[in-house]
């Protein structure tokens, strides 16, 4: 009984270490559409549980252990947008993306915020390293 006992924490410790990582999600939001701060935060809080709902339980337990970060960055357009979208797709990264249903700041259907990840540092960094937080 002894032996399991530390057979099973000490595999816990290993399992911890190997996943701990950089770990984040970045929010990507348009910045030609002027939205309110609450409007922005209200769009990022939709990308970030849909980012949640679509993600692995390993990737959502390797993102609970790095703090569960949330990067916030602008793009100035929705070509960019749509640029950045695809780069992420590309490297492999799960992608969402929030659409306004126009009831209050935005044309309906408008796409507002991007949710990238959540992903190791490095593989986001790649796609969104060049952007400015908003």
């Amino acid at each position: 009984m002894i032996t399991k006992r530390r057979s099973r924490i000490k595999r816990k410790q290993i399992s911890k270490k190997q996943i701990v990582m950089g770990c984040k999600l970045v929010l990507v939001v348009r910045k030609d559409l002027s939205m309110g701060v609450g409007k922005i935060a209200a769009q990022c809080s939709h990308a970030s549980v849909m980012a949640y709902q679509k993600s692995s339980k390993i990737m959502l337990l390797k993102w609970a252990l790095s703090g569960q970060r949330k990067i916030v960055v602008g793009c100035p357009d929705e070509q960019a947008f749509m640029n950045i979208r695809d780069n992420a797709k590309q490297h492999r990264l799960l992608t969402n993306i929030v659409r306004d249903a126009g009831l209050t700041q935005v044309e309906p259907g408008s796409v507002t915020v991007l949710a990238i990840g959540p992903a190791k540092d490095e593989l986001i960094d790649q796609v969104t390293g060049h952007l400015s937080l908003l």
